[in-house]
C-alpha cells in the first residue's frame, strides 16, 4: 500500500499536537507530525546535523515513511519555520506485557537545527513527545544520550537512571 497525497502527515495532529504546545512557541513556528513531503521541507538535511543520514531518494523516504505510517508505533514530530523544517524528534513506542500491558516511549533523534539553537524548541519537542506518551499509556519515557546532553534532558524532566533517562507517567 501506498499513500499518495504528499501532504499526509504520519499521525493525528487532532489527537497528539499539544494545543498549549503550540501556543508557548514563537507565531512564526508550527509543531506537527512530520508529513511525507518533508524530505523536501529540509528533514534529512537536518538529522544529517545529528548523524549520518547517507544518500535517500525521494521514493526511499516515502517508502520509509508509509512503513512508520502503517506501524502507528513511530511519532515524528517536526517544528516548521518558513516552509522548512528547523526542529525534530522521535518518540517509539513500545508495547509491553509489563505494567499491565503498558507502554515505553523511546525518545530519539532529537535534533534543532545549529541556526535555531537557544529558541527552546528542544525542550518544546521533548515536551510535546511526553505528551505523545501519556496519549499512548506509556509508563515511561527512555533514551540515551551522551555526557554534555545530561543536564539539557534535566531541565526536560528526565533524570539520570543507570545509563539512561528516564521519566515516569
Amino acid at each position: 500500500m501506498t499513500i499518495e497525497d504528499n501532504e499526509v502527515a504520519l499521525f493525528d495532529s487532532q489527537k497528539y499536537i499539544s494545543l498549549k504546545i503550540q501556543s508557548s512557541l514563537p507565531s512564526t513556528y508550527l509543531i506537527r507530525p512530520l508529513k511525507r513531503k518533508d524530505d523536501q521541507r529540509g528533514y534529512l538535511r537536518l538529522l544529517s546535523q545529528l548523524s549520518t543520514v547517507g544518500a535517500i531518494s525521494s521514493e526511499r523516504y516515502k517508502q520509509r515513511f508509509d512503513l512508520l505510517k502503517r506501524n502507528e508505533t513511530c511519532f515524528i514530530v517536526v517544528v516548521e519555520k518558513q516552509n522548512c523544517v528547523v526542529a525534530c524528534a522521535t518518540l517509539l513506542v513500545e508495547h509491553k506485557f509489563l505494567h499491565e500491558c503498558s507502554n515505553v516511549g523511546h525518545i530519539e533523534d532529537v535534533v534543532v537545527d545549529r541556526s535555531e539553537r537557544g529558541n527552546r524548541l528542544g525542550q518544546r519537542l521533548i515536551d510535546q513527545l511526553h505528551y505523545i506518551a501519556q496519549q499512548t499509556n506509556c509508563y515511561k519515557t527512555i533514551l540515551n544520550c551522551n555526557r554534555d546532553n545530561v543536564l539539557f534532558y534535566e531541565k526536560c524532566q528526565l533524570k539520570e537512571t543507570d545509563v539512561q533517562m528516564t521519566r515516569y507517567f
